[in-house]
């Protein structure tokens, strides 16, 4: 269902997202570029592929919960049923939300919201791959207490489309809605890497929550906001976005002597070290004046990675319509090419060679795989003309790719 609402709400959220930039233009305030925007919509859109399958995880074990252990069953059809779903989400949403910043285990996940350096609308859809591993825990109170598992898909629903508007620099402080709920300048304060924000305004909602357990502070014109995450991820590679800080805790608990660190570093607050460790590690420091990550993309590379994207996100719609009615391996097949798809565009942004190769197999595979079956991934019967378009498509995608990267100066590229 959620795949099914966020798919159909993806022009509302792309319209948007012009809106904001051309308002960001007009008032001089430059708040996109165009690597960090892909970047993060890539990521969005690989959550929602890998969510298809994590989604089982999570949604089946709170069914489970709820035929087993729940102390009653709640009408659906009950508006009080809905109403007080919403808060009760909300309120667990908060300590899922707070506790991803508190511990490691859940930083890993969450962390790749807070990647971008700049802050807009295309932040808001920035989403972690790996939250369904262990955010489920946080909810299973609804189900012990009996909301039926259609309240708690559309209640979360709600509390998920809701933050997207309040990603954005384009709206300023509003009064009385900041003291009740998250909002733009509630949530800009979330986001910043600054000292004073840190740690800070966790609501999904309601701000109430910050206000009630002594996270709250508002924003400072003496603090303007500096956003990122103290450990800058500086890679355009969405699966390295995802692995970063789970490759780096795991790098200190097989670093560590003691058998109880290696366990207890996972929950422990991010940057936290065994004594062994900390006492070997150079003390570090953050500046807020670093330069942000921003190797050049200009041009036709532009124009061709901007073109991929928006073919993944079209085809991507394709993959979450046919997921419920597609067999097991070619719905893996299908997602593994999308998921390479986005991250060699990652790569092409890094002006890489080995992606500009990787590429060029990305595409012959999907011009064999039209020609040898008439199927698309098996899921889909071609007709002759499909067939010849797509094929078409993959011979002017190879002319391009040859065409950028035959024309570009030497030392241009890297590996």
């Amino acid at each position: 269902m959620q795949e099914k609402v966020i798919t159909f709400a993806s022009p509302i959220f792309f319209l948007l997202i012009a809106l904001e930039a051309f308002i960001a233009m007009r008032r001089q305030r430059h708040a996109y570029r165009v690597n960090d925007a892909i970047n993060s919509l890539s990521l969005g859109v690989m959550s929602q592929i890998i969510n298809v399958f994590l989604k089982l995880l999570s949604i089946g074990i709170y069914v489970w919960v709820a035929q087993h252990f729940a102390i009653t069953t709640l009408p659906a059809d009950q508006p009080w049923v809905w109403l007080s779903g919403l808060l009760l989400y909300d309120f667990l949403y908060y300590w899922l939300h707070r506790m991803g910043h508190m511990t490691n285990l859940l930083w890993a996940a969450h962390v790749v919201h807070h990647q971008s350096e700049h802050y807009n609308l295309s932040t808001a859809l920035r989403q972690t791959s790996s939250g369904h591993l262990f955010g489920w825990i946080f909810y299973l109170p609804m189900a012990l207490l009996g909301y039926p598992p259609e309240v708690f898909i559309a209640v979360g629903l709600i509390d998920l489309l809701y933050q997207f508007w309040i990603h954005t620099q384009q709206i300023g402080k509003l009064g009385w809605f900041d003291r009740v709920f998250a909002s733009p300048s509630n949530h800009r304060v979330h986001h910043a890497v600054n000292d004073i924000y840190l740690d800070k305004n966790f609501g999904g909602i309601l701000i109430l929550w910050d206000r009630l357990f002594g996270t709250f502070i508002e924003e400072q014109d003496a603090h303007p906001v500096v956003f990122g995450t103290r450990k800058p991820l500086r890679s355009w590679n969405p699966f390295w976005a995802n692995a970063e800080v789970y490759a780096a805790v795991l790098k200190d608990a097989l670093s560590t002597r003691r058998w109880v660190d290696k366990f207890k570093i996972w929950l422990m607050p991010p940057g936290w070290q065994p004594t062994d460790l900390a006492a070997r590690s150079a003390p570090t420091t953050f500046d807020l004046q670093r330069p942000e990550y921003n190797p050049p993309l200009r041009g036709a590379l532009m124009w061709y990675c901007l073109a991929q994207f928006a073919l993944g996100l079209n085809i991507t719609t394709h993959f979450l319509l046919s997921a419920n009615t597609a067999g097991g391996v070619s719905l893996v097949l299908y997602a593994l090419w999308l998921l390479a798809g986005f991250w060699i565009i990652g790569g092409l942004m890094q002006q890489q060679k080995f992606f500009v190769l990787l590429e060029a197999f990305r595409i012959a595979i999907c011009a064999a795989m039209v020609l040898s079956s008439a199927s698309w991934f098996g899921i889909t019967a071609l007709t002759g003309t499909v067939q010849a378009c797509i094929i078409a498509a993959c011979a002017a995608c190879l002319l391009a790719l040859l065409l950028i990267f035959k024309t570009k100066p030497h030392g241009y590229l890297s590996y």
